[in-house]
């Protein structure tokens, strides 16, 4: 059996994870958190900090096939890259697509250097759309209506023209030279701008080419996720982030057949193969769930990585539900069927399971 090393433990943990579940693969988690929220998910648990013991990290390298970082600490990240050359398997990143991508005003100059749309910076006025320069998806971010808003904003806030429409997000897989633009899917936002849905859409053949020119001009070995606005004026790029995103690889899992994860480590041994169109699959819905006052309600990832205790209580076919404990307890629910009508079908019977055993676990 395959092993593959996961450092970091919370959300896009998970998802790896998740993947290296399907696709048969043993799983070593190394997190410096001793209740790391996927400890219970995984088959050994390191806690340590690789900036401090690299050593254990080396000695680790050697017991399995690949590693990959499932975090968003810049310092450990920074430090990873010094040691790689020690490591004794692949480490499955990309630290040069990952500097880009992590700044959101490198990332915008890189779009215009290459022509990709983006939101204008700076608008005339309202609203804007404000957010960081470097952290991760909705965090900090909110749409400002009047010119008042502005005032006292911190001056390394980026500001952006508001576009409404459906956010979009594409990954892609890259060997250095080739590509694999893998399955469209819709992020659905909550009140914070925080995702709590994704489920697929159609082929879109504009983002497909917009996907693929960022990671051309990149070449990028690893992965990224393109995230774009749909908007009547047509696609506008958002953000790229060129590490193991969290949420949609398990929505591409189940409408397309392809496990990302599996499409990563090739990338880094025998390459990848380009994909016109992703494959067919069933239609998924993946989402987070709290369940307040009796009823189950949407919430968005970062409150749902606030718990602990994160295990799966349910599995059938075209169903998962994974708990988290906390004040309420909360769920990703996992529903999958041969159309969206089945699909919901099993949503459906998902949230009365949850329902009618909130106080105890799902058979």
């Amino acid at each position: 059996m395959k092993q593959i090393c996961l450092i970091g433990g919370k959300l896009q943990g998970f998802e790896a994870a998740y993947h290296a579940r399907k696709a048969g693969m043993g799983v070593v988690l190394v997190d410096r958190n001793e209740n790391a929220f996927i400890k219970d998910l995984v088959d050994k648990f390191h806690c340590f900090d690789i900036v401090e013991e690299p050593e254990k990290l080396i000695e680790i390298s050697a017991t399995v096939d690949a590693m990959i970082p499932v975090n968003e600490n810049f310092d450990t990240i920074d430090y990873l890259e010094t040691i790689k050359g020690k490591l004794q398997c692949p480490l499955l990143f990309d630290f040069d697509a990952y500097r880009i991508s992590r700044d959101k005003n490198t990332s915008k100059e890189y779009f215009r250097s290459i022509g990709i749309p983006t939101p204008a910076d700076k608008p005339t006025h309202p609203p804007y759309f404000i957010k960081p320069s470097c952290m991760s998806s909705s965090i900090g971010t909110a749409i400002i209506y009047d010119d008042e808003g502005l005032k006292g904003l911190n001056p390394t806030m980026l500001i952006e023209e508001y576009v409404e429409g459906d956010v979009l997000s594409l990954e892609v897989v890259g060997d250095g030279e080739h590509f694999a633009v893998v399955k469209e899917t819709k992020v659905h936002i909550d009140d914070t701008y925080d995702c709590h849905m994704v489920t697929p859409i159609g082929h879109n053949p504009e983002l497909r080419r917009i996907s693929y020119e960022l990671a051309r001009n990149l070449n990028l070995k690893g992965i990224m996720d393109v995230e774009a606005i749909d908007s009547p004026r047509g696609l506008k790029v958002l953000e790229i982030d060129a590490r193991f995103p969290s949420q949609t690889p398990t929505a591409v899992y189940h409408s397309s057949g392809v496990n990302l994860l599996e499409l990563l480590m090739q990338a880094f041994t025998e390459g990848v193969q380009e994909m016109a169109q992703a494959p067919q699959g069933n239609y998924c819905i993946y989402e987070h769930l709290i369940l307040k006052d009796g009823k189950l309600l949407p919430v968005g990832e970062h409150v749902l990585s606030m718990g602990k205790n994160y295990r799966p209580i349910h599995e059938s076919e075209g169903m998962e539900i994974f708990q988290r404990d906390g004040e309420h307890k909360a769920f990703t629910v996992i529903t999958w069927g041969s159309d969206q009508q089945k699909a919901e079908m099993n949503r459906k019977k998902a949230h009365e399971m949850i329902l009618k055993t909130p106080d105890q676990e799902v058979a």
